[in-house]
């Protein structure tokens, strides 16, 4: 359901209002409730998992997601980058998910299925491996409740923690960089090929991809209209604690917020970053459910055309460092927000940065450089038995027609 342009979650496990059996005399009742289950690890949840889970809801009507526990995952994948507690909020935030199932088995079967009453499961269109190289979704591809979507291209988990691993602005370049090239050699990319899912590859945004992530609603009569700012690099818990505490100062909010480009990123934060581009944050950010609109290629300083614009009523900002404007002064205190008792620092009661999570990637770097090697290596295998399965099938049908 929609409430105030934002989309409200039900966690009692119930669509409410609604009665799978129940037989009424307008259409709309008698039409039964499509549940649609998708599980998955989603550490370092990014757009495209919030696509895939996009294009999940609209194949049904009440989409409830499976996440996988850190045993889970470290016993089939490697080590996760973050804890089972930060993805379960991650997924719970983003905007088409109705309900979440914490601790979700690896392999999907039947009677998971059942149990939370769901027509099918959804998944891209990579390839999921158990730790012995089986199909998790196997058992339910054979009985019909599987649906496949598009996977997003240019994004995974691995090219993120690969791009942390590297720590270079070749993460922005088209491949091609000679040291960016020597790094996705270290998961898989050289003479043997590489993962079409793993490999590091470049995203391209397209006004379509924004009109899709895009709320579509305008403010409404008696909406606050709460402005925000900042990089929202490797878009993580840390943001959406401080998102959802903004949205909280307002029983209508209609958050905005305003996403500075990559070389003011640089400019203040220095090191390599952003490690994500901002048309890639744009999508990230657009995906929680605590966003109405966001700004790409905000500036700065926050000015009196920019509040008058969006009618802003409160300006907020998280307690982190406010770095100067380029001319060294406070990009707050010279401007309206000060003056017209708008600015509010918000409290999240979550210290963690980007900062905090490359540093844990760094921390355990030979550990995620291993589980990077680990998917590829199972992935190509894959691949090379699809061939040759393909390549029998092929035998076989010119044999037949000899």
């Amino acid at each position: 359901m929609i409430k105030n342009g934002h989309h409200q979650m039900n966690t009692t496990g119930k669509d409410a209002g609604t009665n799978l059996g129940a037989t009424a005399c307008s259409p709309e009742k008698r039409r039964r409730t499509i549940r649609v289950w998708c599980d998955g690890c989603y550490d370092m949840v990014h757009y495209g998992h919030s696509n895939q889970l996009r294009q999940a809801k609209a194949m049904g009507d009440y989409l409830i997601v499976g996440v996988h526990t850190d045993g889970e995952i470290s016993q089939h994948k490697g080590p996760p980058v973050f804890t089972q507690a930060e993805r379960y909020k991650m997924v719970r935030a983003i905007k088409w998910v109705d309900e979440i199932v914490e601790g979700a088995p690896y392999v999907t079967t039947l009677e998971t299925l059942d149990k939370y009453s769901s027509d099918f499961c959804v998944h891209g269109d990579d390839i999921t491996l158990t730790v012995d190289g089986k199909d998790t979704y196997e058992e339910v591809k054979r009985s019909g409740r599987y649906r496949e979507c598009k996977r997003t291209q240019g994004v995974s988990t691995t090219d993120l923690v690969g791009r942390m691993l590297l720590m270079t602005k070749a993460h922005h370049s088209n491949i091609g960089h000679s040291d960016y090239q020597q790094h996705t050699d270290n998961f898989g990319k050289g003479p043997k090929g590489h993962s079409p899912w793993t490999g590091v590859s470049q995203f391209l945004q397209t006004s379509q991809k924004i009109i899709q992530f895009a709320s579509g609603q305008e403010p409404q009569p008696g909406d606050t209209i709460i402005y925000v700012a900042g990089a929202f690099d490797l878009f993580h818990i840390g943001h959406v604690d401080f998102l959802e505490a903004v949205s909280k100062l307002s029983d209508k909010p209609y958050v905005i917020v305003g996403l500075h480009f990559d070389q003011e990123v640089n400019r203040y934060k220095g090191k390599n970053y952003p490690i994500m581009n901002v048309h890639e944050r744009t999508l990230s950010v657009l995906a929680c459910r605590y966003v109405s609109e966001v700004v790409i290629g905000a500036p700065y300083a926050v000015t009196r055309d920019l509040l008058d614009h969006f009618k802003v009523d409160l300006e907020c900002h998280g307690k982190t460092e406010v770095h100067p404007d380029k001319d060294g002064s406070d990009p707050y205190a010279v401007t309206e927000p000060r003056r017209k008792g708008i600015l509010h620092t918000v409290d999240s009661m979550n210290s963690l940065t980007t900062d905090d999570i490359v540093q844990r990637i760094i921390k355990n770097r030979l550990l995620f450089e291993a589980r990077n090697q680990k998917k590829e290596a199972k992935e190509m295998a894959m691949i090379q038995a699809m061939k040759r399965r393909e390549e029998e099938k092929s035998k076989e049908r010119a044999q037949a027609v000899l």
